[in-house]
């Protein structure tokens, strides 16, 4: 497993102040350290993304060649974002919860889920009743132990089934 340091070393208690920064240093200073950190990796990779790191996934399963399979959690990107459809074969799994306001409108997370899992064979979306963003986080007080399990059993199914 390899996890990029998208923020270059800074951590933050509050996911306002994660996305703050974000927005500070600039999608694109975010995405160019996701693309560098990616070029050292072998091409055949799952690429998972939890929150605002799906939009790096996803970009990467969409864009980079030999993708096995992404692990979506807690948001969703519409395809276009990063210039086409979603490539053929490659599985997708996206959790989220059915009234987290991160993914419901205005935002379009939700609807892009909805989307690709209705248009990409293999792709399976999951939603869990409650309205946390990072609900399988345990060190969060939002935490959802029943719903956590729930996804840990479903990604470990996913991975089993990824050659």
């Amino acid at each position: 497993m390899h996890t990029p340091d998208l923020y270059d070393g800074k951590t933050f208690t509050e996911l306002a102040d994660g996305i703050g920064y974000a927005k500070q240093v600039g999608f694109g200073t975010i995405d160019e350290r996701g693309r560098l950190a990616a070029d050292t990796l072998p091409n055949e990779i799952v690429y998972a993304g939890f929150s605002l790191g799906v939009m790096m996934a996803q970009m990467l399963a969409q864009t980079r060649p030999g993708a096995k399979g992404a692990l979506l959690f807690y948001s969703c990107a519409p395809t276009s974002e990063f210039g086409g459809p979603w490539p053929q074969g490659v599985p997708l799994q996206i959790h989220m919860m059915d009234g987290d306001e991160w993914v419901l409108p205005p935002n379009q997370d939700l609807e892009a889920a909805r989307e690709l899992d209705a248009t990409v064979e293999g792709a399976q979306l999951f939603l869990y009743p409650g309205d946390q963003h990072l609900f399988a986080d345990d060190s969060l007080p939002g935490f959802d132990k029943e719903a956590a399990a729930l996804l840990m059993e479903r990604v470990l199914s996913f991975l089993d089934k990824i050659e």
